[in-house]
């Protein structure tokens, strides 16, 4: 790699268990067919220290870490801090989150991808407790229909509306993606979205701006179980209800601030009707048992989406008499 050619990776942190970090960074350390890369973790007010985590390793491997540490922000806000701490001597940036790994070719797949002419990168992966591809299961991406790029039969020129792939139906794993940074050096992830589409807009962002994206469709990163403000958010809780809020407000994004095609606006629109079943259903649930949310939040929803205010009688009435499922 040249001086201008680097890589760096970035890892936001933030878990409860001792051991998931230094997995992730193991995985890192074992890439194969590329120059070491710079590796940037930002310990999102993780209640395990990144310190503690990487104390066994090796000086030599410990060089090549940065740790930035701040206050909890989430994974968008800890990237956005590795992303304004690099230098220009890092033209690609690989995002790892710290519960997933990577096999030992993907950043040599990555790179090979990246230098024949594209912008963004993705592969396959696979999700906690599937052994099954997400592109497999998702039935979103065929790779026989996207030309093979001639130094590598598994690497993939992406064809096609990608803001439709997003919208429709995403199979962009984060933990996948590495891209250009110096073709798009503004380009930052949107924390007020943390738990709901931060990522997506940030892959939208990408392609509104013409990236070329390329994939493999080998399985290069296996997710694990850590700390996810999106998965992890449980029926009835406020982090569920939050959840549902920014799944929302992004829904509300992707139709107003892209260029989208009728068949992404009609998924993003029954989408939005969906969310808006889902939270109606939510409210039911804590009036029933006297937890209504704070003020501020109602606020928020009906400030989201005020056609929630006027859709939440009728929806109301529809789930109690069981004309919803």
């Amino acid at each position: 790699m040249t001086p201008q050619d680097g890589l760096a990776v970035v890892i936001p942190f933030y878990q409860r268990e001792a051991g998931i970090l230094l997995r992730a960074v193991n995985s890192v350390l074992r890439q194969e067919g590329i120059a070491p890369p710079s590796l940037i973790i930002v310990d999102d007010g993780s209640p395990v220290p990144a310190e503690a985590e990487l104390a066994t390793l090796n000086e030599g491997s410990r060089q090549r870490i940065s740790i930035i540490a701040q206050q909890n922000g989430g994974p968008g806000a800890a990237r956005n801090a590795a992303l304004a701490a690099l230098t220009d001597d890092f033209r690609y940036v690989a995002f790892l989150d710290s519960d997933d790994e990577w096999s030992d070719d993907h950043l040599a797949n990555a790179l090979c991808a990246l230098r024949a002419g594209h912008d963004a990168y993705f592969a396959d992966h696979t999700q906690l407790g599937q052994n099954i591809g997400a592109f497999s299961r998702g039935g979103r991406i065929r790779p026989a229909e996207h030309p093979a790029i001639a130094t590598n039969g598994q690497l993939h020129a992406y064809q096609g509306d990608m803001l439709d792939q997003i919208v429709c139906g995403n199979v962009i794993g984060t933990s996948t993606v590495v891209y250009d940074r110096l073709r798009f050096p503004e380009l930052r992830f949107r924390p007020e979205f943390r738990n709901a589409g931060e990522d997506y807009l940030f892959w939208m962002d990408l392609a509104r701006g013409r990236a070329r994206f390329v994939f493999s469709e080998k399985i290069e990163a296996r997710y694990g179980r850590g700390v996810n403000v999106y998965s992890g958010a449980i029926w009835g809780t406020e982090e569920h209800l939050l959840r549902l809020i920014n799944e929302l407000r992004y829904r509300k994004r992707s139709l107003q601030a892209y260029e989208l095609s009728p068949e992404a606006v009609g998924a993003a629109r029954a989408v939005r009707r969906a969310l808006r079943i889902t939270i109606v259903r939510d409210l039911l649930y804590r009036l029933k048992r006297a937890k209504l949310p704070p003020l501020p939040w109602l606020l928020d929803m009906i400030k989201t989406d005020p056609q929630l205010f006027f859709l939440a009688l009728p929806l109301a009435a529809q789930i109690v008499l069981g004309r919803h499922p």
